[in-house]
Formats: structure tokens, sequence, C-alpha cells
């Protein structure tokens, strides 16, 4: 059998501190493969760092991550995909052993999931707010799509090309980690999770990560995916709501009637009434949207069917 074509994919903004040993560190672990390097619009030496080190180097204009996820895919062919943050928080050694276990085990996604040293201790390399946002969101997206990916942000994985050339990327920043996951889970994917090392920053490297403006960007996107990818629920839980609403403003009108054959709070009354004909609208649009996205579940499982798996 031929030898996998492995790509180490690294998006980088002002990196400079840290792509070379980043660089290095993967050319050591993964001899042979090829490491990419893409730049977006750093203003430091990040680029040249990076040509010394032995990365291909390109760029893409477009400023987010997600950006440069979308033209990264798009342009690299491998068998398999390695994708880490260019800031030297991951451990290089471990991609060895998420290579194999992607390949050996016919996966399509290998998440890390960073701990303080590998197979102990929780998330804690970062600060709390980071760690208790993602907590958080990934608890939410648990709670929807299933709980088989712990650390839902992280920057560490390895893909198959199926997974590669039929996710959608349409996210821009670093809502990015949350589609993927979400893309994964959704269509039922092979997938597996390990323990990674995961450590702080190199002096001179600062984080690039707005914890609550991104953290609200992440919950936008889970939100929109969710509404998008499991409608009736989301439209469900939306009229269960304005359901609860309008029978609390309307009881009491009808009791009142009841009570006295009037209805002396009328402005109420056509609110309560107005409120549950839209949770009645919402069950609807529930129940179409449905359909709606079976259909386009359907059409992207074909499409990931249509790429053949490594080895045959």
């Amino acid at each position: 059998m031929a030898q996998p074509r492995i790509a180490v994919l690294i998006p980088c903004y002002n990196e400079d501190a840290a792509i070379a040993k980043v660089v290095a560190d993967f050319r050591a672990a993964l001899p042979g493969v090829e490491i990419f390097v893409y730049d977006n619009n750093s203003h430091d030496n990040t680029v040249a760092a990076a040509l010394a080190a032995g990365a291909v180097v390109r760029r893409e204009a477009l400023q987010g991550k997600g950006h440069v996820i979308r033209r990264m895919f798009a342009d690299i062919e491998a068998d398999a995909y390695v994708l880490v943050d260019g800031d030297d928080t991951y451990d290089a050694s471990a991609a060895p052993e998420m290579v194999r276990l992607l390949l050996d085990e016919q996966l399509d996604m290998v998440n890390g999931q960073r701990v303080e040293q590998a197979g102990e201790g929780p998330i804690g390399a970062y600060r709390r707010g980071h760690r208790t946002g993602n907590l958080v969101l990934s608890g939410l997206v648990q709670a929807v799509f299933g709980d088989r990916i712990q650390d839902m942000l992280s920057g560490y994985r390895v893909f198959s090309r199926r997974f590669v050339k039929t996710f959608p990327a349409l996210a821009s920043g670093f809502e990015t980690e949350t589609e993927f996951t979400i893309h994964a889970l959704d269509l039922m994917m092979p997938l597996a999770e390990v323990p990674v090392a995961y450590r702080e920053r190199p002096v001179g490297s600062a984080s690039k990560l707005r914890t609550y403006s991104d953290g609200l960007r992440i919950l936008r996107t889970i939100v929109a995916l969710v509404k998008e990818e499991r409608p009736l629920q989301f439209f469900t839980l939306a009229g269960l709501v304005l359901l609860a609403l309008g029978i609390g403003l309307g009881v009491p009108v009808v009791i009142t009637y009841l009570h006295t054959g009037l209805v002396p709070r009328l402005p109420t009354a056509v609110l309560a009434t107005g409120i549950i004909m839209i949770a009645m609208l919402s069950f609807t649009c529930g129940l179409i949207l449905d359909s709606v996205a079976r259909a386009r579940k359907e059409a992207k499982r074909l499409a990931y069917l249509a790429i053949p798996r490594w080895g045959g």
C-alpha cells in the first residue's frame, strides 16, 4: 500500500516568537511531511521565520482564522491533515499517534483534548474565562448533537480527506472549531479524542482570542447551527416558550370571563391569542424545516461518501 500523504497546516497571525519552533517540532515528529504555514496579514517576522524553518508559506488576505481554514482546505491535497495553531501551545509529539489512529481506525477526525500533561488533569494552561467558556459552549453542543467530543474548541486536530473536502467552512473567525465539531457530530462521522499536553505561549507571543466578543460569536454560531441542523428542536423550544407566555397571559382573562361573562382586558386577550398563534406557527415551521434539513443532510452524506477513504 502506498504511503499516505500527510500535510501539516498552521494558520498564523503575528507568531514570529513561536512559528520556527512549531515547524521544527512537527518536522521532527512527522519526518518527510509537508508543512504549510498560511500567513494571515502578519505585520511581524512570521513569514521570514517560517521560511527559514523550511515551511511552505502562503498567504490569505481575508482576516480571520475561518478564512484561513477555508483556503487551506481548498488548496491542499493530502490523505491526512494535521491542523495546529502556530503559537507553540500544543505538543507536536502527539501528532504521530493521532495520525496513526486516524488512518488505522479509518476515522475522519481525531481531536486533541487539552490537558496540563498528557493523560492528567483538567484543562488549565489558559485563562479561567477561556476554560469556563469552553466548558459551557461544549456542554451546549453536547446537549444537542451528542457528547463524543469534550474539548470542542481545541485547535489541534487531525482530519481525513473525506472530512476536509466536504467541510463547508462558512465561519470567518475562531468559531471555525465549533463548525468542525458540529459537522462531524451531525454526520455521525467516526472520530476519536485523545489527550494532548497544552502549555503556555512562549514569551513574546500574545493570544488573539478575545474572551467575550469571540465567546459571543461562538455562541451565535452554535445557535445558528442548531437552527440549521436541528430546526424541529429549535422551533419547538421557541414555540413552547411562546405557548407558555400566551397561556400565562390568557388564563386570567378566561377565568374573568367565566366568572363575569365579560372581557374587561381585551388588549391582553388579543395579545395572548396572537402569541399562541405565533407559537403554533413556530411548531409548523419546525416541522417543515426539519424535512428540509433532512434533505440537506442526505446531500451532505452523499458528498461525503463520494470521497474515497484512504486505503481503498
